[in-house]
């Protein structure tokens, strides 16, 4: 058996846009999973997939978030994947099995987790391990009357709890979960739950296709929106759920990128998000859901240009959506996303986005976040940034990417962008042991009966909280065939001296955890602002920067 699984492991990569990527991926990332679970049968915390707390021992309570790990490891034991060792292995089954009996274990009494403190009762570690344990269940035909109770229990909280802040991808995979829990137990309870985290979902979408995520929109979340919501369209055939998905496949397309990467830094909540399961799904239904398959079956894939989430935390989110791409594959296909042969200019007032396509070159800016920007070919990003940071002489660092109200004008032909708005400081919070301690005594007390009002504070201060100052920015862009041209006014109205200014590839200031991963574009290099330029706005209170953009020659298109 251990044979197998070595020589399996070096099968061969699939051609680009094959179908077989999305297993190929998956099991390659197999290894990485399985070492997270404790798999001695003796141990207190056998099932558990928290390696930092069973092994490491450095975390004082388990992750329950990572018990969602149990679904790529049942569905490699049944799934008949190309080149899969690790088919009808039951050690595999047992071990998929076991996190789903350490999640009771490791729950409160009422069926809540905690995700990044103690007491926390987090939805968002409740509702994906929810759907992964339960799916796990439906996928290898278990009925264990414990697991049962289990996740009716936790059912039970969803029915009357809901979480701080809009996270419309969180509402939609809470009616996927509920709708588990309702096949399984047959309790139409669960199915009016999984139709009201529906609805609230669907109440918080957009006309122009998109659905709410703190404060506008962030593609790569949407992304997943989508998947949840196509996992739960196959079982339930809900006409509501997919009249939505259409114009929400319609908004994606905008940002799936010419060398196959997609979304970024400039959503609502930095993410790159990208699973594509909901996207199969769909194809039968929309054109434009193929081709953004087909970008990442062709480009994403085989060119690694995808988005890399591979931390002990995350990285089982998109290896089970693999799988069921492949299994739900369908077998019309359009070829990836092109550059159109003529222009194509797109702007969203409502998320303040503009996307210009063109034969030269794919253009995307969010005017929320102080214009910023990506602009990519099929070679990948050739300019880009989030925005201006800078680091004031009193040590306060300061930028324009926070989500903010700018004021933003248009020309008609969308070939001038004209964004104006207000620096604001950005905070950088860091645990030290002293806070530590302060912050488990007080959950352990007073904060372990008022789960929600921490997180609503967390998600002030780390998140939507705002400190503008009277540092005024203008960003103007002008897109041309072939040019890029973006210029920079810096108005200072504060007594503060600057003593250095970048413009960033990869800079963000609120607290998302799924943001700041790898992509190509995080590794295009910064930009930084003459010295000879910042003596000019510290002794004249203000400064004027020009810069221009060129796509590479040569590019096939």
């Amino acid at each position: 058996m251990t044979f197998d699984i070595l020589r399996d492991s070096t099968a061969p990569q699939p051609s680009p846009g094959h179908r077989d990527w999305y297993a190929h991926e998956a099991l390659r990332a197999l290894p990485r999973l399985i070492l997270m679970v404790d798999k001695n049968q003796y141990s207190r915390t056998y099932g558990c997939f928290d390696r930092s707390f069973w092994h490491y021992r450095t975390m004082d309570f388990p992750c329950g978030m990572n018990q969602e790990f149990v679904l790529p490891l049942a569905l490699a034991y049944k799934m008949e994947l190309p080149h899969n060792p690790y088919l009808g292995m039951e050690r595999l089954r047992e071990l998929a099995l076991a996190g789903i009996d350490y999640a009771i274990k490791g729950s409160h009494s009422d069926g809540t987790t905690d995700d990044y403190f103690p007491f926390e009762r987090a939805m968002g570690a409740l509702v994906f391990s929810l759907y992964a344990m339960t799916e796990t269940c439906l996928e290898l035909g278990d009925r264990n009357p414990k697991f049962l109770d289990f996740f009716a229990l936790r059912g039970d909280w969803l029915l009357k709890h809901n979480e701080t802040g809009k996270l419309a991808n969180h509402q939609a995979f809470a009616a996927l979960a509920l709708y588990n829990v309702y096949l399984l137990t047959k309790n139409q309870d669960y199915l009016r739950g999984s139709n009201q985290f529906r609805d609230l979902t669907l109440s918080w979408g957009n006309p122009e296709g998109w659905f709410q995520e703190y404060e506008g929109a962030d593609p790569g979340y949407h992304a997943c929106l989508i998947s949840f919501f196509a996992k739960l369209w196959q079982k339930s055939k809900d006409e509501k759920i997919l009249k939505a998905l259409l114009p929400a496949v319609d908004f994606a397309h905008l940002f799936m990128h010419p060398d196959g990467s997609y979304a970024g830094e400039y959503g609502s909540r930095n993410t790159f998000h990208f699973y594509p399961h909901g996207f199969e799904v769909l194809a039968p239904f929309s054109r434009k859901a193929c081709e953004i398959a087909d970008s990442f079956l062709h480009r994403g894939m085989p060119r690694r240009t995808r988005y890399y989430n591979d931390d002990d935390r995350m990285a089982a989110h998109y290896v089970y959506d693999w799988m069921h791409s492949w299994r739900d594959y369908h077998p019309q296909r359009t070829g990836p996303v092109e550059l159109p042969q003529q222009r194509e200019a797109t702007w969203l007032p409502n998320c303040k986005v503009i996307v210009e396509k063109n034969p030269n070159y794919h253009f995307i800016a969010n005017a929320s976040k102080g214009g910023a920007f990506k602009a990519l070919t099929k070679d990948g990003m050739f300019a880009g940034d989030t925005g201006l940071i800078a680091e004031l002489e009193d040590g306060r660092v300061i930028v324009t990417h926070i989500v903010g109200r700018n004021t933003v004008k248009i020309s008609d032909d969308k070939t001038r962008i004209d964004i104006r708005g207000v620096f604001q400081v950005r905070k950088h919070m860091l645990p030290t042991p002293f806070k530590q301690v302060l912050f488990r005594l007080f959950m352990l007390t007073v904060g372990r009966f008022n789960a929600n009002a921490v997180r609503s504070f967390l998600q002030k201060i780390l998140i939507v909280q705002k400190a503008p100052l009277k540092i005024h920015f203008r960003r103007q862009i002008v897109l041309d065939d072939d040019t890029i041209q973006v210029i920079d006014d810096i108005v200072n109205r504060e007594s503060v001296r600057f003593a250095r200014i970048s413009w960033p590839t990869d800079a963000t200031s609120i607290y998302v955890a799924n943001s700041n991963v790898f992509q190509a574009s995080t590794l295009h290099p910064w930009e930084h602002v003459s010295e000879a330029a910042i003596a000019r706005l510290n002794g004249k209170g203000k400064v004027r920067m020009k810069r221009g953009f060129k796509p590479r020659r040569g590019i096939s298109q």
